[in-house]
């Protein structure tokens, strides 16, 4: 372990908390349309992205719209710094140079890293989600509502959607580390665009769009499993495969991409934010 870098995961942490923060809002709204029209949450409230906003603001204050800050922050902290500080030592186990990776390569250490990273914080995925859709009907600091979770529900509550959350992460990390290091680097070999932040926009945005379109149906599933117990009092889906299926034949394909462009309006910004801020990171003299 004495060759492993540990700068990657340092500024993937930091770059994480910065982009999380930046973005949370619209984060919330992809949460709220997405477990509408799922039992007690049949009415339609929220039109879209910008009619949830305007209405969580307006009904429950500007505060709502960071309802769950504190457990996605301390997630950034420990999901962001582990995914992209094991992408970056996996990927020089397999190659010792940048420009001899592979797509093949890049994919299997994003899906390895997202699965590991994704899994141990996911206590505080299942809280900030909880936080999110319930809004004010959960009350109490962080700690208080992690030690409810643990009392009610036991460590299996903890980790509730655990599996959907690593599928999706799988997917997103999978897809989108390997499509902007791909990205970059076709455009710095083009020799139209030098490593500079527009370069980075370019790479960070493309591999946002591609990152949404390719996790949404396992983002809905895992969103609906981690708030389900408020709603029945027992597991609604058994499993990720059971959710998508259940969902298609009782709301249609579509409802597998209820809060799209929320999510794909998160991912845009959050990995230009992420990955501009990663960047500059790494080029501290230090």
């Amino acid at each position: 372990m004495t060759n492993v870098n540990w700068k990657p995961f340092i500024y993937g942490g930091m770059a994480s908390i910065v982009a999380e923060f930046g973005t949370f809002p619209i984060d919330l709204t992809k949460t709220r349309l997405q477990v509408q029209g799922q039992s007690q949450y049949t009415e339609v409230r929220y039109r879209g992205m910008f009619h949830a906003l305007f209405r969580i603001g307006k009904e429950e204050g500007i505060r709502a719209l960071y309802s769950g800050i504190s457990p996605a922050l301390l997630r950034q902290a420990s999901y962001g710094t582990i995914k992209i500080g094991t992408y970056n030592s996996l990927k020089r186990l397999f190659v010792s140079r940048p420009e001899d990776e592979t797509m093949v390569i890049n994919v299997f250490c994003g899906v390895v890293s997202g699965v590991l990273s994704s899994s141990l914080a996911n206590p505080t995925d299942v809280l900030k989600i909880r936080m999110q859709a319930q809004g004010s009907l959960l009350q109490g600091s962080m700690m208080a509502n992690f030690i409810n979770i643990y009392q009610t529900e036991g460590t299996r509550g903890l980790w509730r959607g655990v599996i959907p959350t690593a599928q999706r992460a799988a997917i997103v990390v999978g897809v989108e580390l390997p499509v902007y290091d791909i990205t970059k680097k076709h455009l710095l070999r083009s020799g139209v665009m030098g490593d500079t932040i527009l370069t980075h926009f370019i790479s960070s945005f493309t591999c946002g769009l591609a990152g949404a379109l390719a996790s949404n149906p396992v983002d809905v599933v895992r969103t609906r499993m981690m708030n389900q117990r408020v709603l029945s009092g027992g597991p609604m889906y058994k499993g990720t495969l059971d959710g998508v299926m259940q969902t298609w034949k009782n709301e249609g394909f579509f409802a597998l991409y209820k809060g799209f462009w929320p999510n794909w309006l998160r991912l845009g910004p959050w990995n230009i934010i992420f990955f501009i801020t990663f960047e500059q990171l790494k080029n501290l003299p230090f």
